[in-house]
C-alpha cells in the first residue's frame, strides 16, 4: 500500500506531500493544477522514462519519493518483495515500510533509490511492479495489444503450473533441435574438430601424465643434478651423529648419541633437582638426534646410485613439455583439457546412429510440447468463457447493459520461416512461443444488434475505459492487497455511467488501495479520501495538495458539478450526491 508520496519540482508542483490510506482515494482539481503530476511521479517510481522537461522551471532537478507498506500483500507477493529488497541491499524503515525514490536532473541522468540504497531504475521497477498497478490513457491503449490481452486472460486463468511445465519441455525441445541442426549442417566441420580432439587425447594418453608431475620432476632433477654434494652433506652429518660411517663399523669414534647418553647418566646420578632437570632435556635431545640419524640413513638409501636416473628424468620432462606447449600451461591444465575434450567428443558424435537417436529425442520432446501446449490451451479456453461472462456482467453494471465482451482462444499459425513450429493433432502447424501456441483476442460489441468486432476496432475511448475497469474488477482477486492507480479512467463518460464507475471503484477498493485522478463528481463522491490539487495565482506560485473534509469537500464537488462551489444550489446538489454515494456504498 502507498502510504505517502512527496514531490519536489515536478511540473506545476514545487513541493507537495500527499498521504494515503486504505480504500478509495480521489484526486481532483482544475485543469492545469498538476494533479496528473502525482500519477507522473508514480510512473517515475515505477521505473518509467525520466523526462527532463518535467523538471519545474527554475529547479535543477525533480524528486519523487514514495513510502510503501507491504503487510497487506499476499504471502507469494510478499516473498518476492523481500527477495527484491535483499538482492538490492535495501532496508526497511523503522516502522517496516519501504521508501522508494527517483530524481530527475535537468542536465544529467536520473537516479533511483530503494530502501536507502542507490539502485538501477530496473530494480526500482521490479519492486513497484509488485505493489503498484498504473492505469492511464496509454495503459488503455496497451489493452488493445494481443500480448496484453493474453496476459489478462492468464491472470484470470491462473495457469502458472501448466505454463511452467510447457516452458520446461519446450526449452528441452528447442535445445535438442538446435543440437540436431548443428550436427547435421556442420557434419564435416564437426568431424574435423573431433579428429583434432582425438589426436590430442591419444597423444596425452600415450604420455600418461600424472597430476602435478611436472612440478615434482623439477625438484627431482634439481636433486639429481647436485647428487654428489647432497650425498656428501648427508653422509658427513650422519657420521657426526652416529660416530661411524656405514661402510666402516669398526671406526673408533664416539657418536653424538653416546656422548649425550654419558652426559645424561652423569647428571641423573646426582640428587640435585636442577641437574636432573637438565638430564631430562638431554634425553629429549638424544631422541631427536636418533630420529635425525635414522632419517639421514633413509635419505641416503633413496638417493639413486645409477647415473642414468638424471637422464631418465630429463627425458620424461621433455615429454611433458611437449604436452604443455600444445594444450595448457602446466600438466594439471593438460589433464583438464583432456577431460573437457572427452566431454566435447560425446557432443560431437555425428555418426548415423547418433543422429538417428537425436532425431528420435527431438520427436519425443515435440510430442511432449504438443501435449503441454494442448493442456495450456484447454485451461485458457475454459477460462475465456468465464472471463467473457464476468466482464460482460460488469459492463452491464457500468451502464452498458447491451454490451458484449468476448475472449477467443485460437491457434497461432506458424510462419513460413518459423523457428519453433509444431503440428497439432488437428494437423495445423502452429508457432510454439514461450507462452504457448495460442492467440488470444478480445471482442466487443457496444450494443445489441451490432457486430462483434475485435476490441481495437469497436471500442471508443469511453467504452475502452469501462472495459479496462471491468477487467480490473474481475481480475482484482489475483492482485489483492496491491495499489491500483487510475488516471482519468472515466474519460469520455458521464451521467449514469459515471455513477456506476464510482460504484465499481468503491467495490474494488474493498480489497485494494485505489487512487483515482478524476474530473467527475459522481466518481469523487464515492471516495473514502478526497485530495484536491490547488494552484496559486500566477506562474510562479506552485500547486499544493490538500485533504478535504466535510464542507470543503461539498464545495469541491459543487465546483466539479457546475463550477458553482460557492452557490447554495450547487452545494445542495453536491451534498445530495455525496449522501447518495455514501448510502450506496453502505448498502453494498
Amino acid at each position: 500500500m502507498l502510504s505517502e508520496i512527496r514531490i519536489e519540482a515536478l511540473g506545476a508542483i514545487s513541493t507537495a506531500t500527499a498521504e494515503f490510506d486504505r480504500g478509495l482515494t480521489v484526486l481532483t482539481g482544475e485543469t492545469g493544477t498538476g494533479k496528473t503530476m502525482v500519477v507522473t511521479g508514480l510512473h517515475l517510481l515505477g521505473g518509467g522514462r525520466a523526462d527532463a522537461t518535467r523538471v519545474r522551471t527554475g529547479a535543477n532537478r525533480a524528486v519523487v519519493e514514495g513510502r510503501f507498506t507491504t503487510t497487506e500483500l499476499g504471502d507469494g507477493v510478499a516473498a518476492v518483495v523481500d527477495q527484491i529488497l535483499d538482492s538490492s541491499g535495501a532496508e526497511r524503515d523503522d516502522d517496516g515500510s519501504v521508501i522508494a525514490a527517483r530524481s530527475v536532473s535537468r542536465d544529467g541522468p536520473s537516479r533511483a533509490y530503494l530502501g536507502g540504497r542507490s539502485v538501477p531504475a530496473k530494480s526500482l521497477s521490479n519492486f513497484t511492479a509488485q505493489v503498484l498497478t498504473l492505469h492511464g490513457q496509454n495503459d488503455q491503449l496497451r489493452l488493445m495489444r494481443p500480448d496484453e490481452q493474453r496476459a489478462a486472460l492468464d491472470r484470470f486463468a491462473d495457469i502458472e503450473t501448466p505454463l511452467k511445465r510447457y516452458r520446461t519441455v519446450r526449452d528441452d525441445w528447442l535445445a535438442a533441435r538446435r543440437d540436431l541442426a548443428e550436427r547435421t549442417q556442420r557434419a564435416r566441420e564437426i568431424a574435423q574438430e573431433a579428429d583434432r580432439l582425438k589426436f590430442g587425447l591419444d597423444e596425452i594418453d600415450a604420455v600418461a601424465p600424472q597430476p602435478g608431475e611436472d612440478d615434482a620432476l623439477v625438484e627431482d632433477i634439481r636433486r639429481l643434478s647436485e647428487l654428489d654434494a647432497l650425498r656428501d652433506a648427508a653422509q658427513t652429518a650422519r657420521t657426526a651423529l652416529s660416530g661411524a660411517p656405514d661402510d666402516d663399523p669398526s671406526h673408533d669414534s664416539v657418536s653424538a648419541v653416546d656422548s649425550l647418553g654419558q652426559a645424561k647418566a652423569g647428571l641423573e646420578s646426582t640428587d640435585d633437582s636442577v641437574l636432573r632437570g637438565l638430564a631430562e632435556r638431554l634425553g629429549e635431545a638424544q631422541t631427536i638426534i636418533t630420529d635425525v640419524t635414522s632419517e639421514l640413513g633413509d635419505y641416503l638409501s633413496e638417493l639413486p646410485s645409477d647415473a642414468s636416473a638424471l637422464e631418465n628424468k630429463l627425458t620424461r620432462q621433455a615429454e611433458l613439455r611437449t604436452l604443455t606447449r600444445k594444450y595448457a600451461a602446466d600438466i594439471d591444465g593438460v589433464l583438464q583439457w583432456a577431460r573437457e575434450s572427452r566431454d566435447r567428443l560425446v557432443q560431437l558424435d555425428v555418426s548415423e546412429e547418433a543422429l538417428a537417436e537425436l532425431e528420435r529425442r527431438v520427436a519425443q520432446l515435440q510430442t511432449k510440447v504438443v501435449a503441454a501446449a494442448t493442456e495450456l490451451t484447454k485451461a485458457r479456453t475454459k477460462a475465456a468463457k468465464g472471463l467473457s461472462k464476468a466482464v460482460t456482467a460488469e459492463l452491464s453494471g457500468l451502464a452498458m447493459a447491451g454490451a458484449q465482451f468476448t475472449v477467443s482462444v485460437s491457434p497461432l499459425p506458424a510462419r513460413a520461416d518459423d523457428a519453433a513450429p509444431v503440428t497439432l493433432p488437428s494437423g495445423q502447424t502452429v508457432h510454439a512461443g514461450q507462452y504457448g501456441v495460442d492467440a488470444v483476442e478480445f471482442g466487443f460489441a457496444a450494443h445489441r444488434g451490432t457486430d462483434l468486432l475485435p476490441l481495437h476496432k469497436s471500442a471508443s475511448g469511453g467504452e475502452l475505459s469501462r472495459v479496462m475497469l471491468a477487467l480490473e474488477v474481475v481480475l482484482a482477486a489475483s492482485a489483492e492487497g496491491t495499489t491500483m492507480v487510475f488516471d482519468e479512467v472515466d474519460a469520455g463518460v458521464g451521467g449514469r455511467a459515471a455513477v456506476q464507475i464510482g460504484r465499481r471503484l468503491a467495490r474494488l477498493a474493498r480489497t485494494h488501495q485505489v487512487i483515482v485522478v478524476t474530473h467527475l463528481p459522481q466518481v469523487a463522491a464515492y471516495a473514502d479520501i478526497h485530495l484536491v490539487v490547488d494552484s496559486g495565482n500566477g506562474r510562479t506560485k506552485a500547486s499544493v495538495v490538500r485533504r478535504l473534509e466535510d464542507d470543503d469537500r461539498v464545495a469541491e464537488l459543487a465546483r466539479m458539478l457546475a463550477g458553482l462551489g460557492e452557490s447554495d444550489s450547487g452545494r445542495a446538489h453536491a451534498r445530495e450526491l455525496l449522501d447518495a454515494a455514501r448510502n450506496d456504498a453502505n448498502a453494498g
